[in-house]
């Protein structure tokens, strides 16, 4: 089965909803390789909005204490994450996985998120709309291009500015996979509705 990568053009652009949505729509197994913070976790995250008895929800492999960028809260951990040590759950399902922050946020000294990934992973990036996304969209695109990557298409979280999503996908290529509207509150209810309206996309990826 294919493995879907989700990543962000930067940090808390929606990425942990993004990637409920996906794997409810898919029934898919999750994973998060490396988790800063304790209190709140993207894997607990995941697991309260799915609502299906198909997904397993692996742990992560390095589950740091201070939520920060991982070389650091690794350092205060007194420990150094290993790439190497970062092996995938075995699966026969979908495994949506997901990233930390954007793709050069470092792990430890050398490499970055973006290394986490694997020339047959199918990439999602997140966008979301604040001032500089697009550049942040671009550059994003950019580096999993230059690095032979296959980046499948972008979800837009809340992106409202007009021209915003077309200057995008005439400058990257990119096909829009869909949309997220700024919703009151995430729950269930909210994660089901962009599943059912997602699914098709996304089964065709």
């Amino acid at each position: 089965m294919s493995n879907i990568f989700i990543t962000g053009i930067g940090t808390d652009v929606g990425k942990t909803v993004v990637a409920a949505i996906v794997t409810e729509a898919l029934q898919a197994d999750y994973w998060k390789p490396i988790q800063s913070g304790l209190e709140e976790t993207d894997k607990g995250t995941v697991s309260s909005l799915i609502d299906n008895s198909k997904t397993v929800i692996h742990p992560e492999v390095y589950r740091l204490k201070t939520p920060m960028s991982p070389h650091k809260a690794a350092e205060i951990d007194g420990i150094t994450i290993d790439l190497n040590q970062i092996k995938r759950p075995e699966t026969s399902n979908t495994l949506v996985i997901e990233g930390a922050g954007g793709l050069l946020v470092p792990i430890n000294d050398q490499e970055t998120i973006v290394d986490l990934i694997t020339t047959e992973d199918k990439v999602i990036i997140v966008s979301a709309g604040y001032l500089g996304s697009i550049n942040h969209t671009l550059l994003s695109a950019e580096l999993l291009k230059a690095k032979g990557l296959n980046c499948v298409g972008i979800i837009y979280n809340h992106v409202e500015l007009d021209g915003t999503i077309e200057v995008i996908e005439k400058m990257t290529g990119l096909k829009t996979i869909g949309h997220i509207s700024k919703e009151q509150n995430i729950d269930k209810a909210v994660i089901s509705k962009y599943a059912l309206q997602l699914e098709k996309s996304l089964k065709a990826l």
